[in-house]
C-alpha cells in the first residue's frame, strides 16, 4: 500500500485571483496559514474555513479546503453548526474586528461562552476596509474617518479583553508580517480543544496605514512588545533590561528596570497561562506606557461543547431508547385546523 502523499502549500491554494488591496497584512496571514495547513495534517476534506462579511472574509476563496462565505457578524454560529453536524471537521473562522466584534459581537461572545472547538481568528486593522475606512469598535480615541470626520470619541474595544471576559479558554494574540510568531501561535491555537481565540494585529494600508508600526519597528520594538512564554518572567526592552512589576498597594502591573532601585529578577512576575487574572492585565496592557503583550495569553483545559453535547446524546439514548420522530410530534398539546 502506497504511503498517503504529503500535502504542501500549493494544496491549499485556490485558482481564484487574490483581491485584496496591495500591502494588505491579509496576503501576510494567507500565506502563513496555507504553509501550516500540512502541517497540521488534517485531510483538506476534513477542514472548513468559515467567513462572515468584510475583507477578511474573503479567506475561503484562496483556501482549498471546504468553506462558507457567510452573513455579517454570524460566521460564529454557522461555525458552531457545521462542527456539531459533524465534530470530525476542523473548522476555523475567518473574522475582523468590525464583523467579528461589533454587528457580530454578540455571536462571537456566545461561541466562547460555549467554549465550541473552533479556531477563531480575528484580523484586527481597527478600521473598516470593505466598507470603505468608517471607524470600528477597536478604533483608537481620535481616529479621523468617513463615519468620525472629527476623531473618535469612543473608548476602544480591546479584543483579547473581550474574549476573556466572555469565557474563552484560549486567547492569544500575533502580528500579521511574522510567520515565525503566528505559526507556533496558531499551532497551538489548533491543539487546543475547545474554542481558540487568535487576535492578529493587521495593516490596513489604505484607511488606517501604519497604526501597528510602534510594534512592528524593529527601532521600536523591543520597547513596545512583550513576548510571552509560559514559566518565563515577563522581560521586554534592549537587552530585556525591563520587565513587570506586580504593585501591591494598586494590585496594578508596573515597568520597572532591572538595577534600579534595588529591583531584581525576582521582583518580576512570571508569565502563568493558566493565571486568569494575569491574562486580563497583561490583555489590557498598552502603548505608549506599556509594552503590548504578544503570544498566548491564556490557556486552559475544558470540554468542549459539542463533546459535551454528543455525550448527553448517548446518555439520553441509552436511559430513554432512540426516539420515534412521529411521535414526538404528536406529544402534547394538538390540534387540527380545518
Amino acid at each position: 500500500m502506497n504511503a498517503p502523499q504529503k500535502l504542501t502549500l500549493k494544496d491549499f491554494s485556490t485558482d481564484q485571483e487574490v483581491r485584496w488591496c496591495p500591502g494588505c497584512g491579509d496576503y501576510a496571514i494567507l500565506k502563513t496559514i496555507q504553509k501550516l495547513m500540512p502541517e497540521i495534517d488534517t485531510p483538506k476534506e476534513n477542514t472548513v474555513f468559515v467567513s462572515g462579511i468584510g475583507c477578511s472574509s474573503r479567506f475561503p476563496y484562496y483556501m482549498e479546503t471546504y468553506g462558507f462565505h457567510t452573513i455579517h457578524g454570524r460566521a460564529p454560529s454557522i461555525a458552531t453548526g457545521v462542527k456539531l453536524a459533524n465534530p470530525e471537521l476542523d473548522v476555523w473562522v475567518v473574522t475582523g474586528d468590525g464583523d467579528g466584534l461589533s454587528i457580530g459581537g454578540n455571536h462571537m461572545m456566545h461561541v466562547l461562552r460555549r467554549n465550541v472547538d473552533l479556531q477563531i481568528l480575528l484580523f484586527n486593522n481597527e478600521i473598516y476596509g470593505l466598507t470603505k475606512g468608517q471607524y470600528s469598535p477597536t478604533s483608537k480615541v481620535g481616529t479621523k474617518s468617513p463615519s468620525t470626520p472629527d476623531g473618535s470619541v469612543d473608548m476602544p474595544l480591546r479584543p483579547a479583553r473581550f474574549a476573556l471576559g466572555a469565557g474563552a479558554r484560549f486567547v492569544a494574540r500575533t502580528i500579521d508580517t511574522e510567520a515565525k510568531h503566528m505559526t507556533p501561535v496558531l499551532k497551538r491555537a489548533h491543539a487546543h480543544k475547545g474554542a481558540s481565540f487568535v487576535e492578529i494585529y493587521q495593516n490596513c494600508p489604505v484607511y488606517n496605514d501604519g497604526i501597528f508600526d510602534y510594534i512592528k519597528d524593529k527601532k521600536s520594538a523591543a520597547d513596545s512588545r512583550l513576548l510571552l512564554e509560559h514559566g518565563a518572567p515577563l522581560l521586554f526592552g534592549e537587552g530585556q533590561q525591563k520587565g513587570l512589576r506586580l504593585n501591591l498597594k494598586s494590585l496594578q502591573l508596573e515597568v520597572v528596570a532591572l538595577g534600579q532601585d534595588g529591583v531584581t529578577l525576582d521582583d518580576i512576575v512570571v508569565h502563568d497561562e493558566t493565571n486568569l487574572v494575569l491574562a486580563q492585565m497583561l490583555a489590557g496592557l498598552s502603548a505608549p506606557e506599556f509594552p503590548e503583550a504578544i503570544g498566548v495569553l491564556y490557556c486552559q483545559a475544558s470540554e468542549s461543547y459539542e463533546h459535551s453535547v454528543y455525550e448527553q446524546i448517548k446518555t439520553v439514548r441509552a436511559k430513554k431508547g432512540i426516539a420515534d420522530f412521529n411521535e414526538v410530534l404528536k406529544q402534547g398539546h394538538t390540534w387540527t385546523v380545518s
